[in-house]
């Protein structure tokens, strides 16, 4: 049905119409400006329903793919002259999407958490025209990370997300937000310089291939995936193509852990994973919470994609022999998370620490390289995503009328906020791991993926979900059930704006719960084949 249509592009850059409609819109007339940009976000969230309805789940591999020859600059001509039966020399990026069992959970969650944030933005108080187009402008460069297949595009669109992220923070920020936009903008900068330089070795290695009688270095995705697991292409060759004639193309084994550990560090800024946390901390205290629902929802995800789809799924041997490092790193995210979330004072911080603490979850997950392992990663991903976009949006409604996220200014809103007090009940329980919701699902099989091979790093990190259960009580049953003031009897619950999205995000963390067969059939798709890869066999499907 989706054959003729290029519906991913749709999906990327149907964020854009509502930019170009906001351009023609006064800045002083705020109600429309914001009925734009709410309306804009369903457009994706539409397209993405639409794509995950008709994901064909009998199919392997990528699916919907789209592309085109978009960048091509010829080389030097010498070299054709030396080769002889060569006619062209060149560097090519295509423009290329695609979907598959990963990407495709991961574009419905940005796009259902675009929406949901969209929704609390109506708390933003000045400057609503710039606001909403940064927030486009940021949704469309995250769409574009879950789907391009070639590397210029994957780093174009990744960058699009620093720009509007930077003055989505320095403007609309808290006190310290100048503070907390620098900060974000030299941590990822510097995992983004780190990525260039693995991409670039990528490319001009493994991504050299040969095309009837051209040679051409491509940032193609699959090319490279290919070629990095072809014994028969010149990244595998050996130093020599024949004799005395060396191959420049050739990645030796200390080149694959050095591009390796470039991807590990570039994407664990972005995860984030210890030590690299501290720039996170303060853009989910600073960041207005609209705009922290979107960063935890999914950005901090990109990082766990990339992980995924360019350290583990092109460097499997790299990522085996470094497993315990990884899940080291992981059981460190999840003690250090929990413990320092356990003496927070404040509820921002107690979510920002219980953020770095589940992602931990995440890399416990990527350590077992296994089917399992990868299905506990990709849960953890949607389901945290989901979770932390309630909890913000909830927060965001709470500070509106408290003027506060100290927990000891918070307490016996299950009076005045039945509703709401609810929803933050939800959004704990599932956070804590509790059967029939969301977390549940995902931490099982990030823990069960990693146990056979690592069973004492795996005991020590479950540990982390009792200091979960003591951090999240402590912070939900204080607002809720805590000692109420004066003020705090006075507060009016949710109002439908705020109500709404709360509700839609509620349902999704049951569904999942309930019925996770929702999530992992899509994922089947693109497992079968891994598996294989993962377990040190060739592989059967694309990554």
């Amino acid at each position: 049905m989706l054959d003729n249509i290029p519906i991913l592009s749709l999906i990327v850059f149907a964020p854009l119409l509502g930019v170009l409609a906001l351009l023609f819109v006064p800045k002083e007339n705020g109600r429309l400006i914001r009925w734009i940009g709410i309306g804009t976000t369903f457009l994706p969230l539409l397209l993405a329903g639409w794509l995950y309805a008709s994901f064909d789940l009998a199919g392997e591999g990528t699916q919907f793919a789209e592309s085109m020859r978009w960048i091509a600059v010829s080389l030097n001509s010498e070299l054709l002259e030396q080769l002889g039966s060569v006619e062209t020399y060149r560097v090519q990026f295509d423009y290329a999407l695609a979907a598959d069992g990963i990407s495709l959970p991961l574009v419905f969650l940005t796009a259902f958490v675009a929406t949901m944030a969209a929704f609390a933005s109506v708390h933003i108080k000045k400057r609503f025209k710039t606001y909403f187009i940064l927030f486009l402008l940021l949704e469309t460069g995250m769409l574009g990370v879950f789907l391009a297949r070639d590397l210029f595009l994957f780093f174009l669109f990744f960058e699009i997300t620093l720009v509007p992220m930077f003055f989505l923070i320095g403007i609309y920020g808290l006190y310290e937000r100048e503070k907390a936009a620098n900060r974000f903008l030299v941590y990822n900068g510097l995992g983004s310089a780190l990525m260039l330089v693995a991409f670039l070795i990528l490319i001009a290695t493994a991504g050299m291939s040969v095309d009837g009688a051209s040679f051409i270095y491509s940032g193609s995705y699959d090319v490279i995936f290919k070629n990095m697991h072809d014994a028969a292409s010149f990244s595998n060759m050996g130093p020599e193509f024949a004799q005395n004639f060396p191959n420049p193309f050739f990645l030796t084994e200390g080149n694959r852990t050095f591009v390796f550990f470039l991807l590990l560090i570039a994407f664990g800024i972005k995860l984030p994973i210890f030590p690299f946390h501290t720039w996170m901390l303060r853009v989910h205290t600073e960041a207005p919470p609209s705009i922290v629902m979107i960063h935890s929802g999914v950005l901090l995800k990109m990082g766990a994609y990339g992980l995924l789809k360019f350290g583990v799924f092109l460097f499997p041997n790299e990522a085996k022999q470094w497993a315990v490092l990884i899940a080291i790193l992981g059981v460190v995210n999840i003690l250090y998370g929990a413990a320092l979330a356990f003496v927070q004072k404040e509820f921002k911080l107690v979510l920002a620490y219980s953020s770095i603490s589940h992602m931990g979850i995440v890399l416990l997950a990527v350590a077992a390289m296994n089917g399992i392992g990868v299905q506990g990663a990709v849960f953890q991903m949607i389901s945290h995503g989901l979770i932390s976009a309630l909890m913000f949006l909830i927060v965001g409604s709470l500070y509106e009328r408290t003027s506060s996220t100290l927990l000891s200014s918070m307490g016996g809103f299950a009076k005045s906020m039945p509703f709401m007090s609810g929803m933050l009940l939800v959004a704990g329980m599932a956070s804590l791991g509790l059967p029939g919701l969301s977390g549940f699902v995902s931490e099982f099989l990030a823990f069960l993926s990693l146990f056979d091979e690592m069973p004492i790093v795996t005991a020590v990190g479950c540990l982390g979900i009792i200091l979960a259960a003591v951090y999240v009580l402590r912070g939900v049953l204080g607002i809720t059930f805590g000692a109420a003031t004066e003020a705090s009897l006075t507060y009016k619950d949710a109002r439908w704006v705020e109500a709404v999205p709360m509700i839609a995000l509620a349902a999704f963390i049951f569904l999942i719960g309930i019925y996770p067969a929702v999530l992992s059939e899509p994922l089947q798709t693109t497992i079968g084949g891994l598996e294989q890869l993962l377990t040190g066999s060739e592989a059967n499907g694309g990554g």
